[in-house]
């Protein structure tokens, strides 16, 4: 079994930048994939971002390119959101999700949020002056 959990939301003004950390506990491959995924109220789940444990490839939404990236740290068994130039529009729950078992090169296509299996609680991201 694997457990995800969200923390390093808050309120920040636009323009800033925040990191968020999705930590894992339990079972854990080395051929993992962890998506990044967002829920503004009233919206859809938005994927946002991935990151593949095996060659630590990762891919963004067109929304968020250029202004968040993603890693890995082995060591602290966590992956981190970095979130940089921040918009009122980037306010939502952000949720991380993992795949044990995912196709090859998945994260080229940004998968959907019906390939996940597990996922964290969310933490909520708030961009207002």
């Amino acid at each position: 079994q694997l457990q995800l959990v969200e923390s390093g939301g808050g309120l920040v003004q636009p323009g800033g930048s925040l990191r968020l950390s999705c930590a894992t506990s339990g079972r854990i491959l080395d051929s993992a994939l962890i998506g990044w995924f967002r829920q503004a109220p009233g919206k859809e789940r938005e994927r946002i971002s991935c990151i593949d444990y095996r060659d630590y490839s990762t891919n963004y939404a067109n929304s968020v390119k250029d202004r968040f990236s993603v890693y890995r740290d082995n060591a602290k068994k966590t992956v981190y959101l970095q979130m940089d130039s921040l918009k009122p529009e980037d306010t939502a729950v952000y949720y991380c999700a993992a795949n044990l078992n995912p196709y090859p090169d998945i994260c080229t296509v940004l998968p959907e949020k019906g390939y996940y299996d597990y996922w964290g609680q969310g933490t909520q991201v708030t961009v207002s002056s």
